[in-house]
């Protein structure tokens, strides 16, 4: 068991560095209020020749770990797993062919993105339970070469534990998360006005389009009507009407 010192990098979250001997660096990243960090007790492995990254989340709460690879091996079978007590390392999720636009596989609450520009496989598990804790392993294989990308302790606490976090930076991360969700629905309201206005101004362009059709077709029937000539207005011009009558 050890007691963790912590160094505040920002509000609401807490990095820890320990040197549990001199040839391996241990980083420890908390999502916790640095408040907490006081009662919260590891049980680490002993000391390895190589690092493990310790992440540490409370029940619920989401992960990420980014594992990096030589881009040039794009093309490796690329596996997160879990280290067994026994040896060996279970398979828990293997990356998706590199040539899909948006590679990304999705085991229950585990999913595996892969971006082969960049040469960076994230590893995201949401909703941690406590029998999620224990060693994981970021890998790439090919043809029997197997190499280890990065290890992972994923630590999980207790939910009752959690449960004395002071309620302002659940606030805090609260309120920074409305401003999103008002925008977007400010967002839909003036779309819809604009929609229905649009809508507005081209029922009225069509109904008066087919009012000025319908009056210009019947302008031509009146002025044929009114350019007729009467029989009262030939005698004007020098034709007379006759009636002849035989008996």
């Amino acid at each position: 068991m050890f007691n963790i010192p912590t160094v505040r990098d920002r509000p609401g979250r807490a990095l820890v560095h320990l040197s549990l001997c001199p040839s391996v660096p241990l980083f420890l990243h908390l999502s916790i209020p640095p408040s907490l960090c006081p009662l919260v007790h590891l049980s680490l492995p002993p000391c390895a020749a190589e690092n493990v990254t310790v992440v540490a989340a409370a029940e619920g709460d989401t992960v990420s770990v980014n594992c990096s690879y030589d881009p040039r091996q794009w093309w490796w079978w690329k596996s997160w797993c879990r280290q067994l007590e026994q040896g060996g390392c279970q398979q828990v999720l293997s990356a998706p062919p590199a040539w899909l636009p948006f590679p990304r596989s999705r085991r229950g609450t585990t999913s595996l993105r892969d971006n082969a520009r960049a040469g960076l496989l994230t590893v995201t598990i949401r909703q941690l339970r406590g029998e999620d804790a224990g060693l994981y392993q970021c890998r790439t294989e090919f043809l029997g070469d197997t190499r280890s990308l990065r290890k992972v302790q994923l630590e999980v606490l207790a939910a009752d534990l959690v449960t004395h976090v002071p309620e302002e930076p659940r606030a805090v991360q609260s309120i920074s998360r409305s401003p999103p969700d008002v925008n977007f629905t400010l967002f839909y309201i003036l779309a819809g006005f604009l929609v229905a206005k649009f809508t507005v101004a081209v029922l009225v362009c069509a109904v008066a389009h087919s009012r000025k059709n319908r009056e210009r077709e019947q302008k031509p029937g009146l002025g044929e009507q009114q350019g007729l000539p009467f029989p009262a207005d030939l005698g004007h011009d020098g034709i007379g009407l006759s009636w002849e009558s035989s008996a």
